[in-house]
C-alpha cells in the first residue's frame, strides 16, 4: 500500500462490491499462480546492448506501427497498477543482453522492443502488440540463471510475433458488450458480478492454444539463442513451486487459481521438455548464464517497496505514514498498490487502507456516510485503538458479515474491513487482532526499517542448507524460501564454492 491509497478511488472501494472477500480470495491465489501472461511497462535501452552493430532505434521503428500504438495506450496503466518502473543499470542491462540475444532468432528478427522492469515483487511477465514487453522484478529475483529469464521473455515475444494481441483485442470487443449486459441486468447479483470478473480475467490471457504455441517457438529460440533450451522446464517447475509456498493451503486445488483457460503446469513443462530434447540431453546442451544473471541480480530489491510498507511475517509495517498492524495466525498478506489484502482459513479475508480526511468529521459519520454496503447503523460504536481515536461497525451482504473498523491519525483515516462467512464465529477474534495491533511505530522503528534485497553469497567450508537460510530475513519460513529461491530439491546439499540466493537488508 502507498501513501496514494488515500486517492477518492479508493474510496469507493468497499461500496463497489459487496461480496468482494471470494474476489479477493480468488485475486490473491490468482495473483501467485502461473501467471505467465498478465503484465505491461516501458524502458528503452541503449542501442550499446544490441546484438547488431547497427541497431534500429524503437521509436522510430515504431512511429507508424498501429500495434505499438495500441501498446503505448496501455502502458501507462499497466506501470501504474504495478508499483511503477524498477530502475537499477546493472539489471536493466542485463535484462537488456538477454533481449538482445533472442532478437536475433525469433520470428521477425527486425522486431524491436521495449522491455521494462515492474516494480512489482508479484511473479509476471506480459507483452503488448507492438513489441512492449514487461517482466517484473519479482519474476527476476525467482529465477537463477540467465536462460530462465530467456524462457520467459522468449514465451512473450513469441505472442508479439505471432500477433496474439491482436486476436485477443478481436475478443476483447465482443467481451465488453457481454460485460455490459452483465453489469447492467445482473448488477446487484452476486454471480452476475462474478461472471463479470471471470470476465475480465479471460482478457488478461491468451488463449490455451496461444499459450502453447508461444511455449513451442520460445523452446526454439532459446536453443537457437544459444541458452539451455531446458529452462522453460525448469521454470516452471519454480514458479509452480512459488505458487504451493505462497498459498495459504498449500494442499488445495490451484486448478481455477489463475484461468480455467490456461495449460495447466504439467501439460505445458512435459511439453517444454519434448521440444529441449530438439537440442540434446538435459544437462549438456547450452548455456545457462548463471555467474553473469547472479551478479546482475545481486542486491535486486525484493517484496516490498519502501512507498508501498513492509510485510513481515504476519506484520505490516509503513515506515512513511508510521503505522504498523499484525494479522492473525496462519494469514496469508498481500501488499498491493491500492491496499493490503490478507486471507486465511476458511475464508476469511481483510482489506486494509487509508483515505484522506481533510474535513475532520466524525468517525461515526464517516462509517454511516455511504461507503460501506449492508453497514448495520445501531452497531457503530466510539471507541479507541491503542489510544487512537476509532469507530466500530458491523455490516452484512449476502453471504457475508463484516466487521468495520476505522482510525484517525492526524489527516488520515484507516480502514480495516473483515469479512467472514455469514455465522461464522471467527469474524469478532480476527477484527480484535488488527484492533488490538495497529499503532503508530515508534522512531527507533522506523530507523529500522530497511528493504529487503536479494544478496548472492559464495558458500564456503562448513556452510550448509540450514546455516546458510537461517541468515534469512522477512520470513518466518526461512529454509523452506531459502530453497524455493535457489531451486533446491529435496536431499539437496551445497557445496564450496557454489553461489546462491538469500534474502536479507
Amino acid at each position: 500500500m502507498t501513501t496514494r491509497a488515500a486517492a477518492p478511488r479508493q474510496t469507493d472501494a468497499f461500496k463497489q462490491n459487496s461480496s468482494w472477500p471470494r474476489v479477493a480470495v480468488v485475486l490473491l491465489a490468482a495473483a501467485v499462480a502461473l501467471s505467465s501472461c498478465q503484465s505491461l511497462t516501458e524502458q528503452v535501452y541503449e542501442p550499446t546492448v544490441a546484438p547488431s552493430n547497427n541497431p534500429q532505434i524503437v521509436d522510430e521503428v515504431q512511429k507508424n506501427d498501429p500495434r505499438a500504438q495500441m501498446g503505448a495506450r496501455e502502458h501507462p496503466r499497466i506501470v501504474a497498477s504495478y508499483g511503477g518502473e524498477y530502475h537499477d543499470e546493472k539489471t536493466e542491462r542485463l535484462v537488456a543482453r538477454i533481449t538482445g540475444a533472442l532478437t536475433a532468432v525469433s520470428e521477425n528478427p527486425a522486431q524491436s522492443y521495449r522491455i521494462t522492469i515492474l516494480n512489482s515483487p508479484a511473479i509476471n511477465a506480459f507483452a503488448l502488440p507492438g513489441g512492449y514487453l514487461y517482466v517484473t522484478r519479482g519474476l527476476l529475483a525467482l529465477a537463477n540463471d540467465a536462460s530462465e529469464v530467456a524462457a520467459v521473455l522468449s514465451h512473450e515475444m513469441a505472442h508479439v510475433t505471432a500477433n496474439h494481441g491482436i486476436e485477443r483485442q478481436k475478443r476483447e470487443e465482443a467481451e465488453v458488450i457481454a460485460s455490459r449486459v452483465v453489469a447492467e441486468v445482473l448488477s446487484s447479483d452476486l454471480a452476475g458480478k462474478q461472471a463479470l470478473a471471470r470476465g475480465k480475467l479471460r482478457l488478461a490471457a491468451f488463449s490455451r492454444n496461444q499459450e502453447l504455441q508461444a511455449d513451442v517457438i520460445g523452446v526454439r529460440m532459446l536453443g537457437e539463442a544459444g541458452y539451455d533450451p531446458y529452462a522453460a522446464a525448469r521454470f516452471l517447475d519454480s514458479m509452480a513451486a512459488y505458487s504451493r509456498f505462497m498459498s495459504v493451503d498449500p494442499d488445495a486445488d490451484q486448478s481455477l487459481d489463475f484461468l480455467s483457460s490456461h495449460p495447466n503446469s504439467a501439460q505445458r513443462i512435459d511439453l517444454a521438455r519434448r521440444h529441449a530434447r530438439n537440442f540434446g540431453p538435459e544437462g549438456q546442451s547450452g548455456d545457462r548464464g548463471r555467474d553473469y544473471y547472479l551478479a546482475g541480480i545481486d542486491g535486486l530489491l525484493y517484496g516490498d517497496s519502501p512507498q508501498e510498507g513492509y510485510v513481515r511475517g504476519q506484520t505490516f509495517l509503513h515506515g512513511s505514514l508510521g503505522i504498523r498492524f499484525d494479522v492473525p495466525a496462519g494469514f496469508q498478506i498481500d501488499n498491493k498498490v491500492e491496499a493490503v489484502l490478507a486471507t486465511g482459513p476458511g475464508d476469511i479475508a481483510i482489506r486494509f487502507d487509508g483515505v484522506a480526511d481533510e474535513q475532520q468529521r466524525s468517525l461515526t459519520n464517516y462509517i454511516s456516510s455511504g461507503w460501506v454496503t449492508g453497514l448495520l447503523p445501531d452497531t457503530i460504536r466510539t471507541t479507541t485503538v491503542n489510544g487512537l481515536e476509532a469507530a466500530t461497525a458491523r455490516a452484512q451482504a449476502e453471504r457475508w458479515d463484516f466487521d468495520v473498523t476505522v482510525i484517525r491519525i492526524d489527516k488520515q483515516i484507516f480502514r480495516f474491513l473483515t469479512a467472514v462467512p455469514k455465522g461464522s464465529p471467527s469474524l469478532e477474534p480476527t477484527a480484535n487482532v488488527l484492533r488490538t495491533t495497529f499503532r503508530r511505530m515508534t522512531p527507533q522503528e522506523t530507523a529500522s526499517l530497511k528493504p529487503l534485497r536479494v544478496r548472492v553469497l559464495t558458500v564456503r567450508d562448513g556452510d550448509t542448507i540450514p546455516s546458510i537460510a537461517a541468515r534469512m530475513m522477512g520470513t518466518d519460513r526461512k529454509l523452506d524460501l531459502f530453497k524455493m529461491i535457489n531451486a533446491l530439491p529435496t536431499g539437496a546439499s551445497l557445496s564450496r564454492g557454489d553461489k546462491v540466493k538469500i534474502i536479507s537488508e
